[in-house]
């Protein structure tokens, strides 16, 4: 007894898939996300001068295959990322403590899932 592989239709919808692949196609929304990531995050930082909040940017990084938007914040004060100790906390200079406030992650959770659900609308598409 052998193994038999029966075969019904055509390959027409994961050819359509893989030639997107090809052309990146899923990738096509990353600027507009990233900046929507921008968005989101300037409007929960916490506001005292409004520099950290307007100091939010972004990069795109494609290497084999592989897509990365990093979202950036160019607030740095003595070497201190000020969006960073906003988020963790912080010392003061007389032995006390600033408590942080997570405010980068339920600021960009939304990007997230609209990222994961913009490429699963595209990777089922038919």
């Amino acid at each position: 007894m052998g193994v038999v592989f029966k075969h019904k239709g055509d390959l027409k919808k994961s050819r359509k898939f893989l030639e997107s692949m090809s052309r990146r196609e899923e990738f096509k929304n990353l600027d507009a996300l990233a900046k929507e990531g921008v968005r989101a995050l300037s409007s929960a930082t916490p506001f005292d001068t409004g520099l950290t909040a307007s100091s939010w940017g972004y990069e795109i990084h494609a290497s084999g295959g592989t897509y990365k938007i990093i979202w950036t914040n160019s607030n740095i004060n003595k070497g201190i990322p000020i969006a960073i100790i906003l988020q963790y906390g912080h010392g003061t200079g007389t032995g006390g403590y600033v408590e942080g406030r997570d405010y980068i992650n339920p600021a960009i959770r939304p990007v997230f899932d609209r990222i994961a659900e913009d490429v699963w609308k595209e990777v089922t598409k038919s």
